[in-house]
């Protein structure tokens, strides 16, 4: 009994779905998810792995189904058939990508939303004038309200922090202004949606400079080279460059933000798996691009409240024997160079700091 056509179909239609559902979420091409947000980032490269998957099974299917089935015999010299076009296929093979990638569009912009990036608290709203209100027709004229340059304020609430003002370069490059009515025009991904309208726990202020990244806590005034943060609570970076642009990027977060100098960047992340992880930077930012790493260690809130303090007393002890013993001569980054590996932070950073 001979298979109809249509059953084998169906029956290479079932068997494709499936091995792409599976290999959808069993591809193990990404590493651990440490952060809440991280999960929102999976399901849509899941789901892009999924129909990527589907489309190269069936294509190549084809293909290989084609080469095999349609191959030149031997002793055939005849011409194949002369197939000109066909209206409905070429509409099924346009509008199927078309609605793939409007559905892929429509789920990217739903998780970019859910992890904080469109924050309508940090974009202007447009004011109507008085007078437009009263206008006939259907074309009512706006005009835009004047915008206060949040970037220069969110410049001048970091640099409210000593340990911040110490390392950047603020005061040397100019903060840019805001485009009217657009809102702030750093880069900027807020609070999740579950966390929206609420305090982080914990404010850090970033400074990347060729080729170090620099931390610093204002609430507790400890400056460091590693980012150490708790976990299962939410963490906000202020971020800013001293030279050229740099990035901030943690492959286990599902994160990565521009550092640019004159713009204030910000980001949001909730770590849930303890560890440590690689911060790198993703911008070509010098010779030594490459060495720009650094590390973030996700840890209890009681083991981050001991770092704390060890900073805090490692600190006031570096101060008072750099000011009792320092011997004249030497400069400031040489001397601190001992005492410096130990709070990890490399050389590079006193001497950009310095100069």
């Amino acid at each position: 009994m001979k298979i109809p056509s249509s059953i084998w179909t169906l029956l290479s239609g079932i068997l494709l779905t499936l091995v792409s559902l599976w290999y959808g979420q069993n591809h193990g091409l990404l590493p651990v998810a440490a952060t809440d947000e991280a999960s929102l980032v999976d399901g849509l490269f899941n789901a892009m792995m999924t129909v990527s998957t589907g489309i190269f099974l069936l294509v190549e299917g084809i293909l290989i189904y084609s080469v095999f089935r349609y191959r030149k015999r031997a002793g055939d010299e005849t011409d194949g058939p002369p197939v000109e076009g066909n209206i409905p296929l070429e509409i099924l093979w346009t509008a199927i990508p078309a609605i793939i990638v409007l559905g892929i569009s429509v789920y990217s912009f739903d998780v970019y939303n859910e992890m904080g990036g469109f924050d309508p608290h940090s974009i202007h709203q447009v004011q109507m004038a008085p007078e437009a209100m009263s206008m006939p027709g259907s074309a009512i004229a706006a005009t835009l309200s004047e915008t206060p340059n949040l970037n220069q304020e969110k410049s001048d609430e970091a640099m409210s922090d000593p340990g911040t003002a110490e390392v950047r370069n603020a005061d040397q490059i100019p903060q840019k202004k805001d485009a009217p009515g657009m809102g702030i025009v750093s880069p900027t991904i807020g609070a999740s949606s579950d966390k929206a309208g609420k305090a982080p726990a914990l404010m850090v202020n970033v400074t990347a400079l060729q080729y170090a990244f620099i931390f610093t806590y204002p609430e507790t005034g400890v400056t460091s080279g590693e980012l150490h943060v708790p976990v299962g609570q939410e963490v906000k970076l202020n971020m800013a460059a001293n030279d050229v642009i740099h990035a901030f990027w943690v492959p286990e977060f599902r994160i990565k933000q521009d550092i640019m100098p004159g713009r204030q960047s910000e980001i949001r992340f909730t770590p849930k798996v303890e560890g440590d992880y690689n911060v790198i930077c993703a911008e070509l930012c010098g010779p030594y691009h490459g060495a720009m790493r650094t590390q973030v260690v996700v840890e209890k809130p009681e083991a981050f409240e001991k770092w704390t303090q060890e900073q805090l007393v490692a600190a006031k002890s570096v101060l008072n024997e750099a000011v009792a013993v320092n011997p004249t001569g030497i400069s400031a980054d040489e001397f601190l160079a001992p005492y410096t590996k130990d709070m990890g932070i490399q050389p590079e950073m006193i001497h950009q700091m310095h100069h």
